[in-house]
């Protein structure tokens, strides 16, 4: 096995569990979400995935220090039940490694007689949507009648995007070889590798706070969303205005160095 499961905390009890993954993607939507929910629900980590088909890369922390990537799990008891959430620096290498990484996944979660599975992920458009729509899927009507039910999501997936990529579509898949219920919610997001879908998590969030009953102060949460939102919305502003320079003046070595506008 590539991808061994090391628990760190060895006292928890886990029953029946809905395992909710993040990992890095398009927008980051899944990542950014999983993050802020083990945040808020101040999750406790319980097991981290040991392997030798992690990139070969390491990342440099606030103090200017490396660290290998990681990909954990946390848990938190909520209202009586458990819920698990995967989340990490990166996605595994390979197809062969994602196969191999989302069937350890599921045997652990079979292990605690998982209930379902949810996977987050993002949908690319060529522009910053202002109010980003959820869309859903999943291995059975019931699971997404779950979900759609009493939400704004958008249950029309097919022929809007092609195929999940990745952690969130496999895991999706396999587990519905396992017989266990599980849907993916895909938000929509700027398809610029350096944006984070912030505003695509928040619908994400408030989705998931009504169905599994999170009990999550949203307004606290907007204030955070909404700050951390005009910090990435700048940054983005200022990346494709220097990517527009950049282009312009490629365009300007082409042609002339008196070319000021080209219609």
């Amino acid at each position: 096995m590539s991808w061994l499961p090391e628990f760190t905390s060895k006292n928890v009890r886990i029953n029946k569990p809905v395992l909710i993954e993040g990992l890095p993607g398009i927008g980051n939507v899944g990542k950014v979400t999983v993050d802020f929910l083990i945040d808020v629900l101040k999750a406790k980590k319980i097991l981290h995935f040991k392997s030798n088909d992690y990139p070969h890369t390491v990342f440099v922390n606030e103090q200017n220090l490396v660290e290998l990537p990681t990909i954990e799990v946390y848990w938190k008891q909520h209202n009586n039940s458990d819920i698990l959430l995967l989340a990490g620096d990166v996605q595994p290498l390979n197809e062969h490694s994602c196969y191999e990484f989302c069937n350890t996944v599921l045997d652990v979660m079979q292990q605690f007689k998982a209930k379902s599975v949810v996977t987050l992920g993002g949908i690319a458009l060529r522009h910053v949507p202002k109010h980003p729509q959820v869309f859903c899927t999943g291995t059975t009507t019931d699971i997404i009648s779950y979900y759609c039910q009493g939400t704004q999501i958008n249950q029309k997936l097919y022929g809007v995007v092609g195929p999940i990529i990745g952690v969130s579509g496999v895991l999706l898949g396999l587990a519905g070889q396992r017989n266990i219920p599980a849907v993916s919610l895909l938000a929509e997001t700027y398809g610029h590798p350096l944006y984070l879908g912030i505003n695509g998590a928040r619908e994400i969030i408030t989705i998931l706070n009504k169905k599994l009953r999170l009990n999550l102060d949203m307004q606290k949460l907007d204030k955070r969303i909404s700050e951390l939102d005009k910090e990435f919305s700048q940054r983005t502003k200022e990346v494709n205005a220097l990517h527009a320079q950049q282009a312009f003046a490629r365009l300007r070595g082409k042609i002339g160095k008196d070319v000021s506008y080209i219609g």
